[in-house]
C-alpha cells in the first residue's frame, strides 16, 4: 500500500517539523568544496568526510590545484574513506574537467553537473539546492529508507522514482527542507534497525 499524496505529505510535513532547522552537515566554503565535499560523502558518513577534507583543502582549495595533483597524494587525505582511490581519481578527473568546460567554474545545471567524474543525480542535485538555491530533491540512502517504512512510495521503488514522488507531493519550495529534516530523521528515529517511528504518533494522525 503507498500514501494517497494527502497522508503523504503530511508524513513528510511532520518530519520537518521535527527538524525544523537542520542544515546540511557536511563543511564546505564553496561550490567546488561542495561538490568534492558531496562526491567523497557516497558510501561514507558525512562526519568521517569532514575529517578528511580540512587538510583536503588546505592542500587543493582550487580547481588548479586538485586537477595537477597526483591521484596517489589525493588518496592520501582521503584514505579513511570508503572507495577512496575511486574518489581520488574522480575528485582529480572532476577538477579538471571543471577547468576545461567551465573555466574552473561549478556549473549550475543538473546537465553539466551529471557530466563531472564521480557525479551523479544525487549529488547533482545536492550541489543545485545546497549550493544554488535552486529547487532540487536529493535522495540518499536515508530518504530513501524512510519514504519506503512510511509508504510514501512502493518497496521497489527507484531513487528517481523517489524524487518524482516527493517533488509532486510538496512544492519546490519545501523540497530542501524535507532532504534536510529527513537525514536528521533517519540518523536519530527511522534507524535502519529497530526504528523508532512509532514513538513519534503525529506522523500517522491524518486527518480525514
Amino acid at each position: 500500500m503507498v500514501l494517497s499524496k494527502k497522508k503523504a505529505r503530511h508524513v513528510i510535513e511532520e518530519i520537518i517539523a521535527l527538524f525544523p532547522d537542520a542544515q546540511p552537515s557536511l563543511d564546505f566554503r564553496n561550490h567546488f568544496e561542495l561538490v568534492c565535499a558531496v562526491l567523497l560523502s557516497a558510501q561514507t558518513t558525512d562526519a568521517a568526510v569532514n575529517k578528511a577534507t580540512p587538510g583536503l583543502f588546505a592542500a587543493y582549495p582550487t580547481p588548479q590545484a586538485m586537477a595537477a595533483a597526483d591521484v596517489a597524494d589525493i588518496a592520501r587525505y582521503i584514505s579513511r574513506l570508503g572507495l577512496y582511490r575511486n574518489k581520488a581519481k574522480f575528485l582529480k578527473e572532476c577538477a579538471q574537467q571543471l577547468l576545461d568546460r567551465h573555466d574552473g567554474v561549478v556549473p549550475q545545471t543538473r546537465e553539466e553537473l551529471e557530466a563531472l567524474s564521480g557525479v551523479g543525480r544525487k549529488t547533482a542535485n545536492v550541489v543545485l539546492s545546497v549550493g544554488f538555491g535552486i529547487p532540487a530533491f536529493a535522495v540518499d540512502t536515508h530518504v530513501s529508507r524512510i519514504c519506503k517504512h512510511h509508504q510514501i512510495v512502493k518497496q521497489s521503488a527507484t531513487p528517481l522514482e523517489i524524487e518524482k514522488r516527493v517533488m509532486d507531493i510538496l512544492p519546490p519550495e519545501r523540497w530542501l527542507a524535507a532532504h534536510q529534516a529527513m537525514i536528521y530523521f533517519g540518523r536519530a528515529i527511522c534507524h535502519p534497525k529497530n526504528p523508532e517511528c512509532d514513538q513519534y504518533p503525529q506522523l500517522y494522525q491524518f486527518e480525514e
